[in-house]
């Protein structure tokens, strides 16, 4: 039956949360789908947008126009799967790695799980970094105080401590948080794009000549992987919503809010690589904001985007202390949100003192982590066309009394179509380090590994013959279980 650290059984109304991985009741499902706008909003500022953008011009060859396509279909298509697996958590009622044990087993959940896990070490590891070099830069422009060892070490701590408060916090606070944060960087955006018009060499701009397909393709892969990123994470925004929240504006809410972001960002990315191309390849990935845009701009800029980047590094931590819950550690997730604060300070140190090149270290790990989602993103996706309930008793239930249990705790044809996909899709990558022997097809060259990844894993896991859960003791109702609402009005 439930852990005591699973099951903690206590609402959201206050400013802490403490609910844990069991199932949210309908009394407590008050959110609003429009809620979701602004979180997606705060899960995409961050200037390494700017940074990925200018190497859209540097690196790909783009032009203007084929930037503004990247920048469009990348949100859509990313942050589209994003809205579409956070279906489940009004589904369920549960953050997305519980109701993973529906598909994967008890124990079979163990393995994408904790490879999940890790990966999010890496990301909150980057945003740790960005949001320290943002620190320093502000220090550097107000007061004129260079970088240094111990400076850096006393950001960090002072960046991850924030981070832990917030998402320590819970699902209250990030919602404040993130609305506030939407207002302010849309402004301050609005202030810098103004200011980009009529500095900005236009004629330079547009007479850029275009890059090839396969480069715009490769681009669009590469900033959609950061959204992929967050696919597991879609439904512990959700768990929330009631039942009867509807299903498309669920998904609109959170491509509008990310694309309202991704698209100005990577674009002014995109425009200031015209004339400073050096921004793309900095080791340092914010300081160029300052050398670019007047003081006046470039501090209150930088402080609004440091709150994003918070944000962002705390939405991720509070769904890495869900995950780390269903890997069986027996903690609140308060503390398990701990643990990753502390994983991400330390490897944060290594990146900013020891790595020589930050955005290379970037771009690899965030090809890297799309993969490993992907692989998971595949199964859970085509489950959710076949299942209408989550039995909320049974999530919680990690013994072999469990409907979920399987065989040996195991769903084989879910584990099965995991471990190839996520082989087939190493096979198609290539990072700094690491290139598979498939990563000069076409595939590979376009950076579309992660989406073979969740073809392969999808129809995989559609074809191999499906086993049943056990039988539930008594009815639905009595056992937990979240029907699937009559007013969908999206069906997937």
């Amino acid at each position: 039956m439930p852990h005591a650290s699973e099951a903690e059984g206590a609402t959201s109304d206050g400013a802490l949360e403490t609910r844990g991985l069991e199932p949210v009741p309908d009394s407590e499902r008050t959110g609003r789908a429009r809620e979701l706008f602004p979180t997606w909003v705060a899960a995409n500022i961050s200037v390494l947008l700017l940074t990925m953008g200018a190497g859209l011009i540097v690196f790909n060859g783009l032009n203007f126009w084929q930037v503004l396509v990247v920048a469009i279909a990348a949100p859509v298509l990313s942050y589209g799967i994003v809205g579409l697996i956070s279906i489940a958590g009004k589904r369920g009622g549960s953050p997305g790695m519980a109701l993973s044990r529906a598909v994967f087993g008890q124990r079979g959940n163990l393995f994408p799980g904790s490879l999940i896990w890790v990966a999010r070490w890496g990301w909150e590891t980057i945003n740790a970094v960005t949001g320290a070099y943002a620190v320093l830069t502000v220090l550097d422009l107000l007061f004129g105080v260079e970088s240094s060892t111990p400076l850096i070490v006393v950001t960090l701590l002072l960046f991850v401590a924030c981070t832990f408060l917030v998402s320590g916090l819970g699902i209250n606070a990030l919602r404040v948080c993130s609305t506030w944060s939407t207002y302010l960087f849309g402004a301050f955006s609005v202030l810098v794009l103004v200011y980009l018009v009529a500095d900005t060499d236009w004629s330079a701009v547009f007479d850029k000549p275009a890059g090839s397909t396969a480069m715009m393709i490769a681009g669009i892969g590469t900033i959609a992987a950061g959204g992929i990123s967050w696919v597991p994470s879609g439904p512990d925004f959700t768990r929330y919503l009631p039942r009867t929240a509807s299903s498309r504006a669920m998904v609109g809410a959170t491509v509008g809010g990310a694309g309202i972001v991704v698209l100005p960002m990577v674009l002014m990315g995109a425009v200031m690589a015209v004339g400073t191309p050096s921004l793309a390849s900095a080791q340092d990935p914010v300081s160029f904001i300052g050398e670019l845009l007047p003081a006046w701009i470039s501090v209150p800029y930088l402080v609004i985007a440091l709150i994003g980047m918070l944000l962002i590094n705390s939405m991720s931590m509070y769904s890495a202390g869900f995950t780390a819950q269903t890997l069986g550690i027996k903690v609140s997730r308060a503390a398990a949100v701990s643990v990753n604060a502390v994983i991400s300070l330390v490897f944060g140190f290594l990146l900013m003192v020891v790595a020589t090149s930050f955005i290379g270290s970037f771009i690899s790990f965030l090809t890297l982590l799309a993969v490993a989602f992907s692989a998971w993103i595949g199964v859970f996706g085509v489950d959710m066309l076949r299942r209408r309930s989550y039995d909320g008793v049974a999530l919680m239930d990690t013994t072999r009394t469990s409907a979920y249990w399987y065989r040996g705790g195991f769903a084989w044809q879910a584990m099965t179509a995991w471990a190839v996909a996520l082989v087939a899709g190493l096979l198609f990558t290539k990072v700094d380090w690491f290139s598979g022997p498939l990563a000069s097809s076409w595939i590979g060259e376009n950076g579309l590994g992660w989406a073979a990844t969740i073809v392969v894993s999808g129809v995989l896991y559609a074809v191999l013959p499906r086993t049943p859960a056990r039988e539930a003791v008594g009815s639905a109702g009595a056992r937990g279980a979240v029907p699937e609402s009559d007013s969908e009005t999206v069906s997937i």
